[in-house]
Order: C-alpha cells, then sequence, then structure tokens
C-alpha cells in the first residue's frame, strides 16, 4: 500500500521546480505552491530516518491546516501569503499578544515553517559549500543555533542537539536528493537555494512590517 505524500521518495528537482511557481510575476507568495514546497522538505527530512521527527511532524501539521484555509469558504483570501495576512487582520483572525482563541490561524501556522525554512535553507547552504570529510551534526547545530533553536524551549534544544549527532553524513543527503553524482547535487542545490531564500526574505519583510515576527 502506497505512503502517504510526505513518505513518498524525495527528489530535489521537485522541490526546485515548486519553488520556482512560487512567486508571482509581482512578487507576491502563492500559499498552495509553498505548502507544495513544504511537502517535498518534508520528504528530506522524513527520509533521512526518525532524527529528524521532531521537525517534519510539525510541519505536516503546519501543512494540514494551511491546506484547511485554502479549501475553506474563504479559501480565495488565502491565495498569497500577503492576501493571507490582510485578510486575517482585517478580520481579527489572529492573537497578537498572548494565545487566545485563533491558535490555528494562517499567519501564525506560516511563521512556524518560515522558521524551520530558514534553518534547513542555513543547512543545506552549508551541506552544500562543504567537503566530504565536513561533519553534518556541526553543520546541522549551527544552522539550528543561528535559527530555529531562539524558539524552542530548552527540552527540544536538547533534545535536537543529541538527535543531531547521529544524522547522517554528506555522502548520505547527496544520494536522498536523487538528482545523480554529488558535482549535480550542488549545482542543483546552487539553483534551489536562491529561490527559497528569496521566498524566506519576502516572507521575512512582509511579516515585519505586519509586527508578526513574535507571534504567541
Amino acid at each position: 500500500m502506497a505512503g502517504t505524500e510526505e513518505e513518498q521518495e524525495f527528489s530535489l528537482q521537485e522541490v526546485l521546480d515548486t519553488f520556482k511557481l512560487c512567486l508571482s510575476d509581482n512578487k507576491e507568495i502563492y500559499l498552495e505552491h509553498y505548502v507544495a514546497g513544504w511537502r517535498g522538505l518534508v520528504k528530506l527530512l522524513n527520509s533521512l530516518g526518525s532524527v529528524f521527527g521532531f521537525i517534519s511532524n510539525d510541519a505536516v501539521n503546519k501543512i494540514h491546516i494551511l491546506v484547511s484555509h485554502l479549501k475553506g469558504e474563504n479559501g480565495s483570501r488565502y491565495a498569497t501569503v500577503q492576501s493571507m495576512v490582510e485578510y486575517e487582520l482585517e478580520n481579527d483572525l489572529v492573537d497578537l499578544s498572548k494565545r487566545g482563541s485563533r491558535p490555528q490561524s494562517g499567519c501564525r501556522t506560516l511563521l512556524r515553517l518560515h522558521r524551520a525554512l530558514r534553518w534547513l535553507e542555513l543547512f543545506l547552504e552549508r551541506l552544500r559549500t562543504s567537503g566530504d570529510d565536513s561533519k553534518t551534526s556541526a553543520m546541522c547545530s549551527e544552522a539550528y543555533n543561528e535559527s530555529l533553536s531562539q524558539h524552542h524551549p530548552w527540552v527540544i534544544r536538547k533534545a535536537a542537539g543529541v538527535a543531531f549527532c547521529v544524522i547522517p553524513g554528506r555522502p548520505a543527503f547527496f544520494q536522498v536528493m536523487n538528482v545523480g553524482p554529488p558535482e549535480q547535487v550542488v549545482a542543483k542545490l546552487g539553483e534551489a537555494l536562491p529561490l527559497i531564500s528569496e521566498v524566506y526574505q519576502i516572507t521575512e519583510e512582509l511579516y515585519t512590517r505586519h509586527n508578526l515576527m513574535d507571534l504567541p
């Protein structure tokens, strides 16, 4: 029996193609393609075993919430990240200062994915530019400490530090990319990461402008 979409084989090319579709001509982020890109990234995390489960499981939950908004009666207001932010703020659908009755707002949900995207971007960039003998555990920890760790409680930070010690080496990561030999993986990451970075930066600027970076 086939597994869920998030359990299927990872393809770096699919992620690249999806993030290419994320931005409109005026740099709005299509939420449908953003979610599809994250589905691909979850496949990457899952293909490396349970070590990244604490991140991938949360990402899957957030994906399902955003899909429910897209398919809901106000789905057209969630076509882009920008229209989602405008709609939810105009209609008081976001808990801005403390957790309240709207814990599954699109703005809060996407913020959690946004933070995790930064970690993956930093880690994959280190992976792209490193040598075969470089320690992926150190690269992963450094990327985590620069991004996600500041949003996690101590107990999760501690567990993450232990988990990162047993992640596969660089050749294993390159193998699950399903692109080809290492030089092709490096080249394909070189195409994908600027796209991911642009989506991240546009979201960062949007959330900063609307004071949404610290949603509870």
